[in-house]
C-alpha cells in the first residue's frame, strides 16, 4: 500500500520532514503502509489553508453548507464495504462491526448535522422596555479536531461535521494507529469537489502533529477525544492560547444490577456492553455491580454468555469479537491482568492471549476476560484499562452500589438494570456521571448531550451543544 499523505487544501502532499510511522494490521501483527508523521511546517500548511477558506466558507448558508454535508454522507454510503473494509484493517474489530456500527454511524453524523443546523437558533432575540437584544453566534474560525484510534472514522466525523456546519475550518488529526479511513475521507471529498481548504486531514503522533495543533496560536478551539492524561496535557498546553476546549475523556463505567431487572436481556446487553469492539470504547461497562441475591447466578450465567462469543479473524463475516488494536495496547492490557492476579483477582475466565489459527496466528488476541475477588480501592477497579477486562462486585442496598459506583475518579456513563422505575430513575440521579442509561446500553439521540464529569472530560457533544462549542455569542444591543 502506498504511503498515507496528509490531505491538506484538497491536495495529498507529503510531510515536509519525509518522516513516517509504520501502521500494523493488529490482526496478523504485520506492517502494512507507513503513514506521515507531520511538524510544525506541515501544521502550518494546514492553518493556512482552513485560514484561506475561511471567509467564503463560513460565508455560505447553512442550506448550502448542508447540502455539502449530505453529499459526504451519499459519498461514504456508496463505498461503505470499503470503508468497512479499512477499519476493520486498522483496528482488527469485527467486519460486521464496521459495517453496522461504525462507518453507518459516521454517515449519520454527517446527516444529522446537515439537517439538525436548521433548526439551529444561530440568531435569536430578547427585548425589554428599555432595550433590544440581538444574539447572534459565528464561527470561531479554524478549528483542530483530534480524535482517537478505536471508533477511527465514527469519532473523527462526530467532530468535523458540527465544526463545518457551523462555518468554521478544520484542521483534523486522526490517530496514527488507525489513519487508513480518515485518508479515504480525503478522496470523498476530492470525488465531488468540495470546498478546498475547509477540511484538512494531518497526521503523526501526538508529540509532533498533535501537540502543535494544540498549540497553534491561530487555532481557536480543541475538541479531542481520548484519554485523560492527553486531554490533561492539552488543557496545560493550550491555556496560553486561551483557545474553547471540548474533551471527551476517559471512563470507568458501573453497570449496577438489580433483582428486579428483566435478567435475560440485562445478560446479552451485558455481554455487548463489556466486550463490544474488545471492550475498546469508552463507554463499554467495566465494572459490574450485582446485587448480592443475584451475584452466584450472574457470575455463571455471564460466564456461559461470554464463551458463546465468536473470537476469530476480523474478516469473517459471523466473528464477534477480534484483535486488540495496537501491540502496545495489548501490553498494557496483559500488564493489567497480571496485576490483578497479584492483587488477589480470581479470574473466572479469559485472562490470557490467543493463538488464532491461520492467517491471524500473530495478531494481537487476548481472551474476554471476568475477574471478581477485587474491591473497588484495587487498581484494577480504578484504572481505566479500556480492552476485554471486566470486574465484579456485590452490593445489598442501593446507597452501597450509589456509593461503589461514584467512589473513582471517572464519570463518564453508568447502565442501570431494574424494572422499578422509581428505584432506577433515583439511582441515576445520585450516579455522578454524564451519561446514563436504564435498561439499555448505547442507544444515542444525536440531540443529546455526551460528555463526562470528573476525570473523563470537559464540555459536551451532540446536537446544540456542540453548534454551541463551534461558535461564539455576540450580543447586539439597541436602546429603545
Amino acid at each position: 500500500m502506498d504511503p498515507i499523505l496528509n490531505y491538506i487544501n484538497g491536495e495529498y502532499v507529503k510531510p515536509s520532514s519525509n518522516d513516517y510511522i509504520d501502521v500494523i494490521d493488529p490482526a496478523i501483527g504485520e506492517k502494512y503502509t507507513v503513514v506521515a508523521n507531520s511538524n510544525k511546517n506541515d501544521i502550518d500548511k494546514a492553518v493556512n489553508a482552513a485560514k484561506e477558506s475561511f471567509l467564503e466558507w463560513s460565508a455560505l448558508s447553512i442550506k448550502d453548507r448542508s447540502n455539502f454535508l449530505t453529499q459526504i454522507a451519499n459519498e461514504i454510503e456508496k463505498n461503505l464495504d470499503e470503508f468497512a473494509y479499512l477499519e476493520t484493517k486498522d483496528t482488527g474489530k469485527p467486519i460486521s462491526l464496521s459495517k453496522k456500527i461504525d462507518i453507518p454511524r459516521a454517515i449519520s453524523n454527517f446527516r444529522f448535522f446537515a439537517e439538525h443546523a436548521k433548526t439551529f437558533h444561530f440568531e435569536s432575540k430578547i427585548d425589554d422596555d428599555n432595550s433590544s437584544n440581538v444574539i447572534a453566534r459565528f464561527p470561531l474560525g479554524v478549528v483542530g479536531c483530534i480524535s482517537p484510534w478505536n471508533l477511527p472514522l465514527y469519532l473523527f466525523t462526530w467532530k468535523i461535521a458540527p465544526a463545518i456546519i457551523s462555518g468554521n475550518t478544520v484542521v483534523a488529526k486522526p490517530s496514527e494507529i488507525s489513519p487508513l479511513t480518515a485518508n479515504k475521507l480525503g478522496e470523498v471529498l476530492t470525488e465531488i469537489n468540495f470546498p478546498r481548504g475547509v477540511i484538512n486531514i494531518v497526521h503523526g503522533d501526538g508529540n509532533s502533529a498533535g501537540s502543535e495543533i494544540v498549540r497553534h496560536p491561530n487555532i481557536k478551539a480543541i475538541s479531542f477525544t481520548g484519554g485523560t492524561n492527553t486531554g490533561t496535557k492539552i488543557a496545560q498546553d493550550s491555556s496560553s492560547t486561551l483557545k474553547k476546549l471540548s474533551l471527551e475523556m476517559g471512563g470507568k463505567n458501573p453497570a449496577i444490577i438489580f433483582d428486579d431487572c428483566n435478567y435475560s436481556n440485562m445478560i446479552e446487553t451485558i455481554t455487548k456492553s463489556s466486550f463490544s469492539n474488545q471492550g475498546q470504547i469508552c463507554l463499554c461497562s467495566s465494572r459490574l455491580l450485582i446485587q448480592s441475591s443475584i451475584y452466584e447466578k450472574f457470575k455463571s450465567d455471564l460466564i456461559d454468555s461470554v464463551s458463546k462469543l465468536k473470537i476469530g479473524d476480523p474478516n469473517e463475516v459471523d466473528t464477534e469479537f477480534g484483535a486488540i488494536s495496537s501491540k502496545g495496547h495489548y501490553d498494557k492490557i496483559i500488564s493489567y491482568i497480571e496485576l490483578a492476579k497479584k492483587e488477589g483477582g480470581n479470574i473466572l475466565t479469559g485472562g490470557d492471549s490467543l493463538n488464532i489459527p491461520g492467517r491471524c496466528n500473530k495478531g494481537y488476541f487476548i481472551a474476554p476476560t471476568i475477574i471478581d475477588s477485587l474491591d473497588n480501592s484495587s487498581i484494577i477497579n480504578q484504572d481505566e484499562i479500556f480492552g476485554p477486562v471486566v470486574t465484579l462486585q456485590s452490593f445489598d442496598s442501593e446507597d452501597e452500589a450509589i456509593n461503589i459506583a461514584n467512589n473513582i475518579d471517572y464519570g463518564l456513563s453508568a447502565t442501570i438494570w431494574s424494572d422499578d422505575i422509581e428505584k432506577s430513575n433515583r439511582v441515576a440521579l445520585n450516579i455522578n456521571a454524564g451519561v446514563i442509561w436504564i435498561n439499555c446500553w448505547l442507544v444515542r439521540d444525536l440531540r443529546t448531550p455526551f460528555g463526562g464529569m470528573k476525570q473523563s472530560g470537559l464540555g459536551r457533544e451532540g446536537g446544540d451543544y456542540a453548534l454551541d462549542f463551534f461558535t461564539e455569542p455576540k450580543n447586539i444591543c439597541r436602546s429603545l
